[in-house]
């Protein structure tokens, strides 16, 4: 290919970008100016990375007019959790950290057993914050693409009182024209990232040289085989009787609770590198990486319907 049809390709990309962007930066100003209450939903993770980057960009440094916000599993990884913090603290960001232990404490949050994963458990400590702060709308960094649930979902979604999504009855957004009115005692979940892709959050990370949390490139990790993922060896995820510890090289292609979420082999070790390798993907990030989304029971919609994100 010819540096012509290169440059060519560069500025189409950009031309994308710029196009996602503008519209993200759009939402998250239609969002200051529409509610009282919003928050953003930040987990140090590289689509809500993404998000601050934009909200960055739409109001400046230590001036975004809403909070962040976090349900923490008590089971995220470290290199996560101090990113997040050091991410807040650099943009003059107020950082509310919300978790599900404390759920446990009050007893509104009970495990059937110890080992139980608590990601699904984030639902009831998010109701419960949404209730203490009195927030109308709450900003995700959810993507269509990721999920079959989440490719129903309007970019402004509406919430019952209960906090429960119906996705049946969610409210037209035609020319980008948003119906923001509440009742009493309900919310909306919005998805500033909506329309963006895996490969697109990539390219944009590369572009804008957005740091990430280590673990989102190439590393050595102990990992068992389990069916067909890739589990890592931790305090909470032993091994199991029969399994093989080996070593490879891995990165994470998504973040979460160290339970449900798993890395994949890879070399890659810049944002570059995984534009290339993620051109290349045949199944989407969370199919490849999350133990949560791998039976009927758990299934992203039944959640969303009971409170998830």
């Amino acid at each position: 290919m010819n540096a012509r049809n290169n440059n060519q390709i560069h500025t189409l990309s950009n031309a994308h970008l710029d196009s996602l962007e503008e519209e993200t930066i759009f939402i998250l100003r239609e969002v200051a100016a529409a509610f009282e209450r919003p928050t953003l939903l930040f987990s140090g993770g590289k689509d809500s990375l993404v998000m601050l980057k934009c909200a960055e960009k739409a109001f400046g440094i230590g001036r975004i007019p809403y909070p962040l916000l976090m349900i923490d599993t008590g089971h995220n990884y470290s290199e996560v959790t101090d990113f997040r913090d050091s991410r807040a603290k650099e943009l003059g960001a107020e950082l509310i950290v919300r978790s599900v232990e404390d759920s446990m404490k009050r007893g509104t949050v009970r495990l059937s057993r110890p080992d139980e994963p608590r990601n699904a458990h984030q639902s009831v400590t998010l109701l419960e914050a949404i209730e203490e702060f009195r927030f109308d709308a709450l900003m995700g960094g959810a993507r269509r693409d990721e999920e079959k649930a989440r490719a129903k979902e309007r970019i402004f979604s509406h919430r019952d009182s209960f906090g429960q999504w119906q996705p049946k009855s969610q409210r037209p957004e035609l020319w980008n024209l948003f119906n923001t009115k509440l009742q009493p005692g309900e919310h909306f979940r919005v998805f500033p990232i909506s329309n963006w892709t895996e490969l697109d959050v990539w390219q944009y990370i590369a572009r804008e040289a957005i740091a990430l949390p280590s673990i989102y490139y190439s590393h050595q990790r102990d990992v068992v085989d389990r069916k067909g993922l890739l589990v890592p060896v931790t305090e909470l995820t032993p091994p199991r009787a029969g399994e093989e510890v080996v070593q490879r090289q891995v990165r994470f292609r998504t973040v979460g609770d160290i339970t449900c979420t798993c890395p994949v082999e890879s070399t890659a070790a810049t944002p570059e590198d995984i534009v290339i390798e993620t051109l290349a993907a045949d199944i989407s990030e969370r199919g490849a990486t999350r133990m949560d989304d791998q039976t009927s029971d758990a299934s992203m919609e039944k959640r969303k319907k009971e409170g998830y994100f």
